[in-house]
């Protein structure tokens, strides 16, 4: 034992002299890490001397790698077309409403085979879990359920704090810390029907290069990543921003990558403030205007960004040409109601008591259309 104690703790240092570790290098510490075989303090250590440094894409990958074989449990949906999924890594300056699961619910109700893996919110206040929870999704299935929901209404979350999705350590180890690590990239990649089609926010600029690279090193075959800003840069989200610029790295079937800068007013889409945009502290408000967003009944700035994080995924599987056509894609899809038609489909097949998931659903849509 202490022998282990040792050479972890000499890799460690190494990590914390800024010198880079190999993927099986980063594994095999994972793994260690996952299996709860090394101290508290050496496993917290690790994680923020590799935060520090800059986590290089073979060092993500490795992680990937562990979390995947040791801490996954792994399923494959038999459906006619390929996955694909919408995440953001959270622990951003800017907390916005949950954009990406009802851009992921728009892109469904086009045909966009969706299988998300979310976590319950650490540093924002209603995660994608927490939402879909609430609004009457069953988020404590086993993936079993989950598979049969993406085979059957073509969407389904998997539950990243789940113990029945990752049983060995991933929800124990989320569960402690505030900071953004590398576990917010490999940890949300590590997704049990491994869709190969992905759009990404992340937490920092800095994380751009190194996702969009691991995602192509783990078998990704179109993939965008981006960090969004505000108007004065100063602040940033992990979704496509209608504040300010957002940064964007795009990986192609080809193996190549393009990197490029995007701007709300070359989408056509009218400048947001940030009060448009940003989640309130009240729980029940935000249940009540996603459902809202979805519906058709809040336009707006809200719509907006909604549909423009949508346009990545209809673009990705050819349902639409360039983001600016995907988004006005997307706003069309919300205005026919057929968003809020997938989720009423979603609440059932994802549910051990599908009609009571319905009535849940159903009871919250009826308070969000009434008059304030």
């Amino acid at each position: 034992m202490e022998q282990k104690l040792r050479q972890f703790g000499m890799k460690l240092n190494d990590l914390i002299n800024g010198k880079d570790i190999t993927r099986e290098e980063a594994k095999d510490m994972f793994r260690q890490v996952l299996l709860n075989e090394q101290p508290d303090l050496q496993q917290g250590a690790f994680l923020a001397a590799l935060t520090a440094k800059g986590a290089t894409p073979q060092e993500i990958a490795g992680s990937w790698e562990a979390i995947y074989e040791i801490d996954t449990v792994k399923v494959t949906p038999d459906v006619s077309g390929p996955l694909a999924e919408n995440s953001g890594t959270g622990m951003d300056s800017l907390k916005t409403f949950n954009i990406s699961t009802a851009a992921a619910l728009v892109a469904a109700a086009d045909g966009v085979i969706i299988a998300k893996h979310g976590a319950r919110a650490i540093t924002s206040r209603c995660g994608t879990v927490d939402m879909l929870e609430a609004v009457g999704v069953d988020v404590e299935c086993d993936v079993e359920m989950v598979k049969r929901s993406i085979e059957t209404v073509g969407i389904g979350i998997f539950n990243g704090s789940s113990s029945k999705v990752h049983p060995a350590a991933l929800g124990r180890i989320l569960s402690q810390i505030r900071f953004g690590t590398i576990l917010n990239i490999s940890g949300s990649l590590a997704n049990p029907a491994l869709p190969k089609y992905g759009a990404r926010g992340v937490y920092s600029k800095e994380m751009i290069e190194p996702t969009i690279l691991t995602m192509k090193e783990i078998g990704f075959k179109k993939a965008m990543v981006f960090y969004g800003s505000n108007a004065d840069g100063t602040m940033g989200m992990d979704e496509i921003s209608t504040l300010g610029s957002t940064a964007v790295s795009e990986l192609d079937k080809d193996g190549s990558i393009r990197n490029y800068t995007l701007t709300p007013k070359e989408l056509g889409l009218q400048v947001a403030t940030e009060k448009d945009i940003l989640s309130s502290n009240d729980r029940e408000l935000e249940i009540r205007r996603f459902l809202r967003v979805l519906g058709g009944e809040e336009r707006g700035p809200r719509q907006d960004i909604v549909c423009l994080n949508a346009a990545p995924l209809l673009c990705m599987m050819g349902r639409a040409s360039d983001l600016v056509e995907g988004t006005e894609r997307a706003r069309s899809i919300i205005e026919q109601g057929r968003a809020l038609d997938k989720l009423r489909q979603w609440a059932r097949a994802q549910n051990g008591d599908p009609a009571l998931g319905e009535e849940r659903l159903g009871s919250l849509i009826e308070e969000a259309s009434s008059p304030a």
